[in-house]
């Protein structure tokens, strides 16, 4: 963290954020204190100034090209899986899925939109490695649905999307403020992927024409045929992940929630 020491000054206390990267870090002296990172996407200045993450206070590059960012750090928590229902979180995705600006940004960065056809494609070129001891008329089955919703999916209106919608990406902080963390993975997409993460894992079935009408969208079977096949999808690179890496518990649980997507697609 020499480097931070260096930036910063011999008065603050610099500890790590944890995360895979190892590029994040707490701040703090008497005055200020910083959340920062190493070389974060320029993408990180468009979503500060919608107010859709923590302030961009300043950003510095070093001498060796290497780019730090510092944001407010914020007293906060995650939201509740319970939390995830609240209209904000509705109001938080359709600012984000109708942003020119996010998405303008994501271009000039050189984002590609997201080709279903390579998804499918994709999976079943890893399906052809390894998958013994798995019912071949579940994946057939999904690969079939796949497939035959496919001309649904393509061509579609492709926008932002943040693409985990885990209820730990969602920061509330202490004087009420909403934000939604940790874009390392966002896309050019169909908006549906999002909407598909954030119904199933967190919205009542009964509930989710309301939302969706929040959000500023219609159930319509469609647009549920796309969520769907998104689901599936992810579903299956998940248990083919698992199957790969040797996590025999876990791909099983991934299998089981693959056959219960199945059982929910719309006819």
């Amino acid at each position: 963290m020499n480097w931070l020491e260096h930036i910063l000054g011999e008065d603050w206390t610099i500890t790590p954020a944890g995360g895979s990267s190892g590029e994040a870090y707490f701040a703090k002296n008497e005055r200020k204190r910083l959340f920062l990172k190493r070389n974060s996407s320029p993408f990180l200045a468009v979503l500060s100034a919608q107010g859709i993450v923590p302030k961009l206070v300043w950003t510095k590059r070093l001498e060796n090209g290497d780019v730090i960012t510092a944001q407010k750090w914020l007293d906060g928590r995650e939201l509740t899986p319970e939390e995830m229902q609240h209209p904000r979180v509705a109001d938080m995705l359709s600012k984000i899925h109708h942003s020119s600006e996010l998405l303008d940004m994501l271009v000039k960065i050189g984002k590609k939109p997201v080709v279903p056809e390579d998804i499918l494609r994709n999976i079943k070129g890893l399906l052809k490695r390894n998958f013994e001891g798995y019912s071949n008329i579940v994946i057939h089955k999904a690969l079939t649905y796949l497939e035959n919703v496919l001309p649904i999916i393509t061509n579609q209106k492709q926008v932002v999307c943040h693409c985990d919608m885990n209820h730990n990406n969602w920061l509330l902080s202490s004087e009420g403020e909403l934000y939604l963390i940790d874009w390392d993975n966002a896309m050019i997409a169909d908006p549906a992927m999002d909407l598909g993460m954030i119904l199933k894992w967190y919205i009542q079935e009964e509930e989710w024409e309301d939302w969706l009408a929040r959000y500023g969208a219609k159930k319509e079977k469609q647009l549920l045929k796309r969520m769907y096949w998104y689901l599936i999808a992810d579903a299956m690179k998940s248990l083919i992940w698992n199957l790969d890496n040797g996590k025999q518990k876990e791909a099983a649980k991934r299998f089981e929630n693959l056959k219960r997507l199945l059982q929910k697609v719309p006819i």
